[in-house]
């Protein structure tokens, strides 16, 4: 680490990577998380959660100055605004990618929405190339996972979401790599970045938590923009005694993130995982052992008489609708989430409407469904992952049948194919109505990005 201590680090790592030294398989998982964001930006951007927003910065359309285009639509905005709409597009449907806080720790990150809203409307604005693009959000997904590694575990239970917070500074770091600040500038940006950095779990099931996503981008772009126009801040912000790590949750973890940014890079270390699902990525484990279970044993919803699931105590409580009545609820209840499979044996973008939800045979399951959970030091004793779940099923004819995951679909131990992630992104296409021959185009200039002379070449195949 620089001897000018963590920001400094944090800095030099910024400016001084190239994309020659992004190994190809890293390269390779974040054109398919570009991807994947880029379709579950296509299928939010019509939600009313971004509809809302939409109607609140319809009068900057057309402004004079820099624009950037909303994914989805046709409106061009100053690039801050694009990002915030982009960005909480990207997460409304909790259909984003995610990477899950290493074991002994809590929940986790979403690192694509922030830094890549940011970065298409920041590079839109100045004509970018596809590599100058991919090279800036490989630095700042990098720097928000190891970020979000660094913190203390207080960080998550005094209340943060660490999308709005890490994924905050994450996003101004990228943008500040696509506009080639000197790392004094960027220590400077990331001060701007540290003091608006926010966002509470508590808001977890309504509008507000896509919001952070979307904010956490368009504040990136604030943070570089009035760093370039000569505005100061802290140059120490991030391990300084009333700086962000310990403002945030009383301290770090200096062996998590010092001289560990791209050693190994978070792709190829414990992963980021695509969501085969449009809910809290906690939930997959016990969802993927669901649907291998009735569809193992030909379960039909009318066969089952109680669903027991079991996972940590964190997980509970960050699944905290346990009853829900809303779509926005829906996504953060394993108990829906089960009993949606077991009703349906799927669970896509259709099945979360306030409709589903609530309907008579949906609300019955989850009525059978009984949470149990284990605290940390028994999650500890038997080896348990962060995210272990345990689903077991009384069938009425006396049977039962369940057992143990410790990983979901989308994980690093079961990742969803190039073809999968593919698919999905025509799933979401088409779920917004997106023209079929501007959805091919887009697979296959994410693709080829690091190729493309101007990232508006991809954006045309989106707006």
């Amino acid at each position: 680490m620089s001897q000018f201590g963590l920001t400094a680090y944090v800095a030099d790592f910024i400016h001084k990577t190239r994309y020659d030294d992004v190994p190809a398989e890293v390269a390779r998982l974040g054109k398919a998380s570009i991807l994947d964001a880029l379709g579950c930006a296509l299928a939010g951007a019509h939600t009313p959660t971004v509809d809302i927003l939409r109607r609140y910065v319809q009068p900057f359309e057309g402004v004079t100055g820099p624009t950037a285009s909303v994914l989805g639509g046709g409106a061009k905005l100053p690039p801050r605004f694009a990002a915030l709409i982009n960005g909480t597009a990207m997460h409304v449907d909790d259909y984003d990618d995610t990477q899950q806080a290493a074991t002994g720790k809590f929940q986790g990150i979403h690192p694509t929405a922030a830094v890549l809203s940011a970065l298409l409307a920041a590079g839109e604005s100045c004509g970018a190339s596809g590599i100058d693009v991919l090279l800036a959000y490989q630095i700042g997904a990098e720097l928000a996972c190891k970020l979000f590694d660094a913190t203390h575990p207080n960080h998550i239970l005094n209340g943060y979401h660490s999308t709005g917070t890490c994924g905050l500074l994450s996003a101004a770091a990228a943008v500040a790599k696509l506009y080639r600040l000197p790392p004094d500038a960027i220590r400077n940006c990331l001060g701007i970045a540290a003091s608006q950095a926010a966002g509470l779990s508590e808001n977890f099931g309504t509008m507000m938590k896509p919001f952070h996503a979307g904010r956490s981008g368009e504040t990136g772009i604030v943070a570089a923009d009035l760093t370039r126009m000569g505005f100061t801040a802290a140059a120490s912000i991030l391990e300084s005694p009333r700086g962000f790590f310990q403002a945030e949750g009383g301290g770090w973890e200096p062996e998590r993130i010092v001289d560990r940014l791209g050693q190994p890079w978070a792709f190829v270390d414990r992963g980021i995982w695509l969501k085969p699902w449009p809910t809290g990525s906690l939930s997959h484990p016990a969802m993927t052992l669901m649907l291998s279970l009735v569809e193992t044993h030909d379960i039909k919803p009318q066969d089952i008489a109680r669903i027991t699931i079991k996972t940590s105590e964190n997980i509970s409580r960050t699944l905290l609708h346990h009853r829900p009545q809303t779509e926005l609820e829906a996504k953060f209840s394993l108990e829906f989430c089960v009993a949606a499979l077991a009703v349906d044996r799927k669970l896509g973008l259709k099945s979360f409407t306030d409709e589903f939800v609530r309907r008579p045979d949906v609300q019955d399951l989850i009525g059978r469904v009984q949470y149990d959970t284990f605290g940390e030091a028994e999650g500890r004793a038997a080896g348990h992952t962060i995210v272990t779940s345990f689903v077991d099923l009384a069938l009425k004819d006396g049977r039962q049948v369940g057992g143990k995951l410790d990983y979901g679909k989308g994980s690093k131990t079961n990742p969803m194919t190039q073809a999968e992630i593919e698919d999905k992104f025509r799933d979401c296409a088409g779920f917004a109505g997106w023209p079929a021959d501007k959805t091919e185009r887009a697979i296959a200039t994410v693709n080829r990005l690091e190729r493309e002379a101007d990232v508006r070449t991809l954006l045309a195949c989106l707006t």
